[in-house]
């Protein structure tokens, strides 16, 4: 699902991830009201505010995902200047790659600046889901199939 999505849906699929573990864990969730360049959610967890950043990944190194957790440009007039990540800016690392695998990783455990590889033992610990049973809750429709419909008398019958 996350190899053939725009990459900012692909980021919204991550973040999403995120919040739907996060609170199975019990924690509540803030989102930022305007943009964070450091995390991107809060997690209060037993009363204790945490900073997530959430990053996403479909490269597959050999058998290991090499996930960027720096920041590289985002506009059209990139001066060419990366930002590297910093464990002082966020909490925690959430992670989702391709096939539904998750990690969540305390940011001060991270071995690099602007990568890492997932999958193998290092950071085995702190996998939180094997993506065993992830299924693609949604597809992407491709232009030779008509777009999917809906129960239009339900949608007629709610008002809306």
């Amino acid at each position: 699902m996350l190899r053939q999505s725009h990459p900012r849906r692909q980021g919204d699929l991550g973040e999403a991830a995120a919040i739907e573990w996060l609170t199975r864990q019990g924690a509540g969730v803030s989102v930022p009201l305007f943009h964070s360049p450091e995390y991107d959610l809060i997690a209060d967890v037993d009363s204790t505010l945490l900073r997530v950043q959430v990053k996403t990944c479909t490269r597959v190194v050999g058998d290991r995902f090499h996930v960027q957790i720096c920041t590289r440009g985002g506009n059209q007039s990139w001066s060419g200047i990366t930002k590297r990540f910093c464990p002082d800016r966020s909490d925690y690392l959430f992670v989702l790659v391709e096939g539904g695998r998750k990690w969540f990783i305390p940011s001060g455990r991270l071995g690099g600046s602007s990568g890492v590889l997932l999958g193998g033992p290092r950071y085995a610990e702190w996998e939180v889901d094997t993506g065993a049973e992830w299924q693609p809750l949604f597809t992407e429709p491709s232009l030779d199939s008509p777009a999917p419909r809906g129960d239009t008398e339900a949608v007629k019958r709610s008002g809306l």
